[in-house]
């Protein structure tokens, strides 16, 4: 292992959330004495001002941007404009003050919600611009790729070393499980807990057809942490495991194991989302050698016993 973060200082935003807890654990294994999480009731990250002070108190050498406004379908739905407000203020303003502030290196995370709603799969990075998102989460993803931009253009006039990561959905141990504004992978799980107490059916949203792909965030990081060391290039770089699953076969994943014998229905009112996600990851094995390593099975398993955990003790 390299000594790359052991003599740096680095900033990870939203460090205290869910993929922030795996990539600050990862920095600690590597070496890293300057881990630097600046907190929601410090640091407003949309207000200019805070984020000029973070900078000038954390004079971080790498800035690793994780902090974002997410959710699933219902949240986006729900918040079409603080998600797009909230995400492209962050990224830009986060950016043009690492800029000045003469910031070594700027890892910015993208969505595989920027990709265009009809996108051939598996998803390449040149086909980012071929179409407009699915319209339930366009303004986020829209938002998330303006960073991809900014990247672009001030490493052109600047040459400021921006890279731009581009993750699908995440999930795994300590996931957000709130009905409100949770993916898809703890909504279900928890939807299914509750109707194996309630003794109920599993209703699910839409028709089940549409197809996603996974990624634990155990491995999400550790792509993140390759890509800060190893990556220094403008073009942007899909984060994934490279295989996809229709939203149906996953419902009955889950069902099976947690001991769901119930019926599994589904809301057709409610919408699908994108029809299909799947990427093309050979660009990161290429560039900075990642490779996904845990199986989805069993991440899901981890996933499921690490809530059932939870939801016992509280």
């Amino acid at each position: 292992m390299s000594s790359f973060f052991e003599a740096r200082r680095i900033v990870v935003t939203g460090g205290a959330g869910f993929l922030g807890g795996y990539v600050t654990e990862g920095l600690r294994k590597r070496g890293c004495e300057n881990v630097l999480v600046p907190s929601i009731e410090a640091s407003d990250l949309v207000k200019m001002p805070d984020i000029i002070r973070m900078y000038d108190d954390m004079k971080p050498d790498v800035v690793i941007h994780l902090a974002a406004v997410v959710g699933g379908i219902g949240a986006n739905r729900e918040h079409p404009g603080e998600f797009f407000y909230k995400n492209l203020m962050m990224g830009v303003q986060l950016i043009e003050q690492a800029r000045l502030h003469k910031i070594e290196k700027f890892v910015a995370l993208g969505t595989v919600c920027a990709y265009p709603k009809f996108t051939a799969v598996p998803f390449k990075e040149d086909n980012l611009w071929n179409g407009y998102p699915e319209e339930t989460n366009a303004p986020y993803g829209l938002a998330k790729k303006m960073l991809l931009v900014q990247s672009q253009a001030y490493r052109t006039e600047y040459g400021f070393n921006s890279i731009f990561l581009l993750p699908v959905n995440l999930y795994g141990p300590g996931d957000n499980f709130d009905p409100a504004s949770s993916h898809v992978i703890p909504a279900l799980i928890k939807k299914c807990a509750d109707a194996i107490e309630g003794g109920e059916d599993l209703l699910c949203w839409g028709t089940g057809n549409v197809s996603r792909e996974f990624l634990y965030a155990a491995d999400a990081a550790e792509a993140i942490l390759l890509a800060a060391e190893h990556y220094n290039g403008p073009e942007p770089v899909n984060i994934g495991a490279g295989f996809e699953i229709t939203i149906r076969r996953l419902a009955e994943k889950i069902a099976g194991l947690m001991g769901f014998r119930g019926e599994i229905r589904w809301d057709h009112s409610k919408p699908d989302g994108q029809p299909r996600r799947c990427l093309d990851v050979s660009r990161a094995k290429k560039y900075f050698g990642f490779e996904a390593k845990t199986s989805f099975d069993e991440g899901l398993k981890a996933t499921i016993d690490w809530y059932m955990a939870t939801r016992k003790r509280s």
